[in-house]
Parts: C-alpha cells; sequence; structure tokens
C-alpha cells in the first residue's frame, strides 16, 4: 500500500521539475502559461500574475478548453506537491511541455518575485 508522499515522489520522478528561477525566467513570455493548481482560498490570497486558475480537483474537465496543449505550462501549487500530481495528469492528457515549479507559490513569493491579488 502506498502513502501520499509515496505517489506524490512517484509523480517527480516522472516529470520535470524547474526551479524558481527557471519559471521566472519563461513568465510573461509568450506561449508559457502559468497554471494556478490551488484551492480558491489559496488562490485568492495571491498568485503569480496572468496565472491560469483550475484547481488540481477539476484539471482534466477544464484544461484543455483553457490551455492548448502546444503550450508549455508551468504548474504551482502552495509547495510543489500538488503541481507535480497535476503535471502527471497533463502529461497523461497528451501536454508534453509540461513542468511543475518546484517550491511553488510559497517559494515564489519568498523570493520576492511579482504577486497579484
Amino acid at each position: 500500500m502506498k502513502t501520499g508522499q509515496d505517489l506524490i515522489a512517484e509523480a517527480k520522478a516522472k516529470i520535470t521539475e524547474v526551479s524558481v528561477e527557471q519559471a521566472k525566467a519563461k513568465h510573461g513570455r509568450a506561449g508559457v502559461a502559468f497554471l494556478d493548481c490551488r484551492e480558491p482560498n489559496e488562490f485568492n490570497l495571491g498568485r503569480i500574475p496572468g496565472a491560469v486558475f483550475i484547481p488540481r480537483g477539476q484539471l482534466e474537465t477544464n484544461v484543455e478548453a483553457r490551455i492548448p496543449r502546444d503550450q508549455d505550462v508551468v504548474i504551482y501549487c502552495a509547495t510543489g506537491n500538488r503541481s507535480a500530481l497535476a503535471a502527471v495528469t497533463l502529461t497523461e492528457m497528451g501536454y508534453d511541455r509540461v513542468a511543475s515549479m518546484a517550491g511553488g507559490f510559497k517559494a515564489w513569493a519568498m523570493g520576492g518575485n511579482p504577486i497579484e491579488g
């Protein structure tokens, strides 16, 4: 039987993770979508400017209408665990340029990067 931490570790082994610095270098570039997969209460407290908001629980049913498969996607959550699981999901759905931001929104904010909301 697997624990939640086991599933997260397996997900992180399957995906690409980018650092906050790497994500910041992509932010605002054409063809790059930032996807916030946190819960509404977290999103309402602050977010990366321009991020597409789709909670992880609604990802499979909403992402195709909001983000084209040919875009680069940087997914983030609060600390980088849910976004790793979401990156696996998108990869399984045929998105092949997906990365999870290590450290999540917490690391983004602690690095003094732009926040809206």
